[in-house]
């Protein structure tokens, strides 16, 4: 009998596409490759999300051979100023952590720093992002978990954190301009008393987990059984939850196709945690979870009579819903107008998919792909029969509780198999991906489609102000941006594919609409206040402004963002409102990044003021906590009763941002001397003077003359007198931190401008600039306007033109008897990066400098024997191996810094600062591999260089936390 290979016959005719289990179905070359599979593992399980985006900026998916974790992450390139995606990082533990088991799902919490990994038998291991997206630590490790299939996880939801937000419900225009409506929405709980990491977990075999960490980093469970009432078979295939005010709500979903669904109230013993009382003299909380069972429903007939007609109809029905099973279950809760409303009552979700291959050879019974099928909640008040009137209650003020119920929805039909459903948009819009990879946005309170541009006045999502997504690129699993600006796809063969919105912006058919424009700009504006007042990271809103955006359309989106969080940018009377401000750094890191071209290249001049402010800003605020941190006694630990001494690495970060903050306001003064001298024949002609300034670059007068960075340089003044003063009441000082200590001293002291000077020739700006408003009648609505125009446009108004003229005519030739014009004429700014001149651009191509600590980095040679690394960088006790260091994905600057800070005091001020895992313009940290440290340093660089602390990254995130 011959063998079947030698009559040639072709494999793929039996089979379908090599290496595919497909059985070459009819359907299957019209479908997404990999497909079938995916629809298979949502059918069996309710936990298969293998990509998911961090609201922190981080993208972990699982790997193709299921084994491995990755993650990525949106970055600026520094040779182009273009937005990519990373290169791959593999998360090493994870494979460790689950010892071979196939990993199915990942998920990480609200605030986008910790993410789980569950496997296919139900066991969880938990990481956190430490300090940089692509420094990942374990938390809890997987083998706290048994192995059994039993215990295959369903459902899976962390706890909120408890915040307090800024939202913004939509943007309407009035009159012309658009405005912004911000309200503050509470939390949802349940909390973790000490606001540590909580997961809810549901099981197969209905079995209810809830993993948490202690305060003191430990990770403890607690476990109950669903009540199934409702029905005999324990076997679940999916659960849904969601945390509402009246509890959190869950559904589950049996093998046996009914719906229960359940209210879960947690609570803690005992309720409150104080972190300022020590963890030793207090008990941790302990969790205890009770039940309310509710509901208990059978989705019937997935289809409706709609799509059956016939006097066989009934019939039809019944033979065409047996090929449907469900592939999603989802608790949809819309958010709330206001903070008073209150919440939209939660409905159910659940999505049926037929297979692509069950009615072959039956078209008769063919119905569309997929069907959502909906059920809203609503509390009903019970009506007992007359006669519980007749029966005598012992209770005078006896009440009926009310009664859950589930109201069937109109069904919602597709031709196309549904592989996901998000709330995006801070729950504001609901989008569905199909398998063609079309995206369509409903309205989560109405199920209404958002087309784009109904209503031109007013925007309430991107969705509404006519975003879409191109169609191009294809995924059988996708996971949306923080701000929903952008999606990741992954193909069946593992591939990420980057898929941003897309917008006409105004621009269809050859003509131009300026309300679809507007209302473009408005929905981007939008998303950018609420991903401001989350705290939620903002590259993907970037990503679309520099790929979509033309300059002039960049502006208008800049004051727009200064208008909608809402920023005055005036601060000539109220200064101290600078220090804490949230939404200031965020508008001054978006103009700067927008403004970015490439790390060699100079920046424009509203980009180049914008980056100046931060790092005035950055310099203020440090000088700010050393002084309080002087002063406020600190131990070294929880036995010691003696004050801290100065830390060393605090005391080099000092030193830098002294050094940096003197050469930059002797860099400004060097700049007004030079514009003194040139522009001495037309400072008594005001016309003139004006027609000169047009066409003056100049980025000290810039800085000069607006408030907000005027007010950082003498909030830098202020501290540096308290940092001198602070030396002569530190008589205590030894080791490293009084060499560091003395050497600030000394550079103040042999600075050419004393600080006194400088606070004295601030003033006379200050009361050149107040006159110059008063003489143009200018009060407190009118300075706003003159001010943002310096701040966003780096262009002088006219009616500072008088402000200039008094500047550089009186307030100058007060000033020069007391400095050193010379030194300072001499003084080397290149390092600043700030300049056009040659040697600015030499410095930045050749030398970097850390932009926290504010000295030059060691120039790095390359790497002689990369496997002497460790998974830190450098080989534990060579300083002279490898080194990492990070890169910020938004401003391209490097730290020095690629560990955690080796003391408390350095750790507390590294994340008051807001430094542990972002760089000081916002953007987030990642690592680079290092190369081979040169052997020596310039003479006079301050050097840094950190040992790992080994401290727990539970302290880590604690510390954080409180920040």
């Amino acid at each position: 009998m011959p063998l079947m290979m030698e009559d040639s016959i072709n494999v793929d005719d039996l089979f379908g596409e090599p290496t595919s289990l497909e059985l070459g179905l009819s359907s299957s070359s019209s479908t997404l490759k990999g497909l079938v599979q995916r629809l298979d593992e949502m059918r069996l399980v309710g936990c298969c999300q293998k990509i998911a985006w961090s609201r922190l900026g981080c993208i972990a998916y699982i790997s193709q051979d299921s084994l491995k974790v990755k993650t990525r992450h949106l970055q600026c390139q520094p040779s182009d100023g273009k937005w990519v995606l990373s290169d791959d990082t593999p998360l090493l533990p994870v494979t460790d952590a689950h010892g071979g088991y196939p990993l199915v799902h990942l998920s990480w919490n609200e605030t986008g720093t910790e993410l789980a990994v569950v496997d296919s038998s139900g066991r969880v291991s938990v990481y956190s992002i430490s300090i940089a997206l692509n420094s990942i630590a374990g938390q809890r490790q997987a083998n706290f978990d048994p192995s059994d299939d039993a215990a295959q996880i369903v459902g899976m939801m962390w706890l909120n954190t408890q915040r307090f937000v800024h939202a913004f419900n939509q943007a309407t225009k009035v009159n012309g301009r658009w405005g912004y409506s911000p309200v503050g929405r509470r939390p949802i709980g349940p909390f973790h008393p000490s606001n540590k990491a909580v997961l809810l977990c549901v099981t197969r075999s209905g079995q209810i987990r809830l993993i948490y960490q202690n305060p003191d980093g430990k990770w403890a469970e607690i476990n109950t059984e669903l009540k199934n009432t409702g029905y005999s078979d324990r076997l679940l295939t999916h659960a849904a939850l969601v945390a509402s005010p009246a509890g959190v709500f869950i559904a589950t979903h049996s093998s046996c196709q009914k719906i229960c669904l359940y209210r879960l109230q947690v609570t803690w013993n005992p309720p409150n945690w104080d972190p300022k009382i020590p963890a030793s003299a207090q008990s941790p909380p302990v969790p205890s979870m009770r039940f309310a069972h509710c509901k208990v429903e059978t989705p019937g007939n997935i289809l409706s009579t709609a799509h059956s007609s016939g006097e066989n109809s009934d019939q039809t029905s019944s033979s065409t819903n047996s090929v449907y099973s469900l592939t999603r279950l989802e608790i949809i809760c819309a958010p709330a107008v206001d903070s008073q409303s209150g919440s939209t009552p939660p409905w159910i979700l659940a999505v049926f998919s037929n297979s692509l291959h069950a009615t072959n050879g039956h078209p008769e019974q063919q119905g569309p792909a997929s069907v959502i099928v909906r059920w809203q909640l609503e509390s009903g008040s019970q009506t007992l029969h007359p006669k519980f009137d007749e029966v005598p209650s012992k209770k005078n003020n006896a009440q009926v509780k009310p009664k859950m119920e589930l109201r069937r929805l109109e069904n919602i039909y597709s031709d196309k198999h549904i592989i996901s459903i998000d709330q995006t948009e801070y729950g504001n819009v609901l989008a569905v991906t199909y398998d063609d990879s079309s995206v369509i946005f409903y309205d989560p309170k109405t199920m209404a489609v958002f087309s784009g541009m109904d209503d031109v006045n007013t925007v309430t999502s991107l969705a509404q102000a006519g975003f879409h997504y191109p169609s191009e690129i294809s995924g059988i699993h996708t996971s949306f941006s923080p701000n929903a600006t952008a999606t990741v796809m992954l193909d069946s063969e593992g591939q990420m594919q980057l898929r941003p919105m897309g917008h006409w912006y105004g621009a269809e058919h050859g003509l131009f609409d300026e309300s679809k424009f507007s209302a473009a700009i408005a929905g981007l504006t939008l998303a950018f206040c609420r991903g401001s007042g989350s705290d939620v990271n903002t590259d993907d809103i970037l990503l679309i402004v520099q790929q979509q955006l033309p300059a002039d359309a960049r502006v208008t989106f800049i004051n727009e963002v200064y208008r909608g969080l809402p920023i005055n940018c005036d601060f000539t009377a109220e200064q101290d409102k600078l220090m804490n401000h949230p939404y200031i750094p965020r508008c001054l890191s978006l103009q700067a990044a927008i403004g970015f071209r490439d790390k060699y290249k100079p920046r424009n001049p509203p980009s180049a003021v914008s980056w100046a402010i931060l790092n005035l800003r950055h310099a203020s605020v440090l000088f700010a906590y050393f002084f309080t941190y002087n002063k406020t006694p600190h131990t070294t630990n929880k036995n010691a009763h003696m004050a801290e001494p100065h830390d060393p690495d605090v005391l080099r970060m000092v030193l830098g941002n002294t050094k940096w903050a003197l050469d930059f306001s002797q860099y400004i003064m060097n700049e007004i001397f030079d514009l003194a001298d040139e522009f001495e024949g037309v400072l008594n002609d005001q016309e003139a003077l004006s027609q000169k300034l047009k066409t003056t670059n100049s980025l000290p007068l810039i800085i000069l003359l607006s408030s907000m960075s005027r007010a950082f340089l003498r909030f830098i003044c202020r501290g540096l007198r308290g940092v001198y003063g602070g030396y002569a009441s530190s008589p205590g000082l030894t080791g490293d931190a009084r060499i560091h200590y003395a050497e600030i001293c000394q550079t103040m002291d042999a600075s050419p401008v004393r600080i006194d000077v400088h606070e004295k020739f601030l003033s006379g700006v200050d009361s050149a600039v107040r006159h110059a408003y008063q003489g143009a009648g200018f009060g407190d609505a009118e300075r706003p306007g003159p001010e943002k125009e310096l701040l966003v446009n780096a262009r002088i108004p006219p009616v500072l033109v008088t402000a200039v003229a008094t500047l550089l005519r009186q307030t100058i030739p007060i000033i020069k008897p007391d400095i050193d014009r010379m030194a300072i004429y001499l003084g080397d700014y290149s390092w600043l990066g700030f300049g056009h001149d040659r040697r600015t651009e030499f410095y930045r191509r050749n030398r970097d400098v850390d932009i926290v600590k504010k000295t030059p980095l060691r120039v790095l040679l390359p790497a002689s024997n990369p496997e002497q690394t460790h998974e830190h960088g450098s080989k534990p006790g060579n300083n002279h191996g490898q080194q990492r260091r990070r890169r910020c994905v938004r401003c391209c600057e490097l730290s020095g810094d690629a560990h955690t800070p080796r003391s408390m005091l350095s750790l507390r001020m590294i994340a008051k600062l807001g430094l542990l895992r972002s760089c000081l313009c916002g953007g987030m940290w990642t690592l680079e591999s290092g190369s081979g440290l040169a052997p020596s340093q310039p003479p006079s660089t301050p050097m840094m260089h950190h040992q790992s602390s080994g401290r727990t990254p539970a302290l880590v995130e604690g510390l954080a936390g409180s920040s």
